[in-house]
């Protein structure tokens, strides 16, 4: 899924925004199931399927590497990348563990290539201008943030055991969909000081092994062996920021029926604002600007006003939208442009390697809150 995106992500780069970018030569496609590799491939226009990403690591043609693999096998895959000189876009998390994070960071900072890590989000543009909105003052002082993600493709226990199920409680829901509404909340209302009220619970205690590969409609014998989940299906918690403001968060991969349900509201002492994935091409606004005696909630349509959307879309005016799928794109050419030197009128930058371990340390701290009865955790 991750994989085919960033493939897909490379394929369109050089049709949005401007021209003047280097032009892209879509090389390889990595998996270690070469009928994978193979399919991608040939869906996307690249040149060759592999199955070893060494390949990729020892080929001098090509210069930049989107890594989608499993959190645990990030960091040997960056650090070989980063030592033959690629440039390296990281899936989200940045690794499995911190201490794996930590290294990567290490790599970035003595690194002369560019890396950065996928919180695409932060190139959705009705977020970018929810953000824009708090930090303009516009809401007047944020008081609360509220925000969750919830997914399903956990809530079915015949679906099987696979590395995602795998590795400490905080590596489950809160590593995979968690990230990216820490990442968000931040973005939206700046620096978290400290998280508490943390609660983990694993629903679904163990699950069967699958048949064949694990992908999308991967089947299993729901009568044959288990094994155990070791991480979390739920996880909710609370948290301060440096403003002032609180914020109320919650993320699952067993919610009924939620495919894939990201929202966030922000509240403040001069109008709110929210933003729901499932309605991603518009934000609703609640303001001090209508007259009195006929204010309340409006929808707001995605336009070129927004950030990332004037010369973002082929068709660029309210009403046309905008998907999940755009996110990497834009993702891509703010990469490519950091990549090619760009700074006049660059998109800003990727989150950068260090930005990743910061949310591995988030997320560690409420772990830890959680294993503590809900203790305050400070942000280190």
């Amino acid at each position: 899924m991750a994989g085919t995106t960033h493939a897909n992500a490379w394929r369109q780069v050089g049709t949005v925004f401007d021209l003047g970018l280097p032009k892209i030569r879509l090389s390889t496609i990595a998996d270690a199931y070469l009928p994978f590799a193979e399919d991608a491939a040939q869906r996307y226009g690249y040149d060759k399927a592999v199955t070893d990403w060494r390949a990729v690591a020892e080929d001098p043609d090509i210069d930049i590497v989107s890594i989608v693999v499993g959190n645990a096998l990030h960091r040997e895959i960056a650090e070989a990348l980063i030592r033959a000189g690629k440039h390296v876009l990281c899936e989200k998390p940045l690794a499995d563990t911190l201490e794996n994070a930590k290294a990567m960071a290490d790599a970035e900072a003595a690194a002369e290539a560019v890396t950065a890590v996928g919180f695409t989000f932060r190139r959705n543009a009705a977020l970018a201008e929810i953000a824009k909105l708090v930090h303009e003052g516009h809401l007047g002082q944020i008081a609360h943030i509220d925000g969750r993600y919830w997914c399903d493709y956990g809530v079915d226990p015949n679906t099987p055991i696979a590395w995602r199920y795998k590795g400490p409680m905080g590596s489950g829901a809160l590593g995979d969909v968690g990230s990216h509404l820490i990442d968000a909340a931040e973005l939206v209302s700046g620096p978290l000081t400290s998280v508490s009220g943390a609660v983990m619970s694993t629903v679904i205690k163990e699950r069967p092994k699958a048949r064949g590969h694990v992908t999308r409609g991967t089947t299993s014998d729901a009568d044959g062996e288990k094994e155990a989940v070791e991480n979390d299906d739920v996880t909710t918690f609370t948290a301060h920021f440096a403003s002032g403001a609180v914020g109320t968060f919650s993320c699952s991969r067993v919610a009924w029926n939620m495919p894939n349900s990201l929202r966030i509201e922000v509240l403040g002492t001069k109008g709110r604002a929210g933003w729901d994935l499932a309605r991603t091409g518009e934000i609703f606004l609640d303001d001090a600007s209508a007259p009195a005696g006929i204010a309340g909630p409006r929808q707001v349509l995605v336009n070129p006003d927004f950030p990332y959307f004037g010369r973002g879309s082929s068709m660029a005016f309210g009403g046309v939208g905008l998907t999940q799928i755009e996110q990497f794109t834009y993702q891509a050419y703010a990469f490519l442009q950091q990549v090619a030197g760009v700074t006049e009128g660059a998109l800003p930058r990727c989150a950068t390697f260090a930005d990743g371990y910061r949310e591995l340390r988030i997320a560690d701290a409420i772990a830890r809150s959680a294993a503590n009865g809900g203790a305050e955790i400070a942000i280190s």
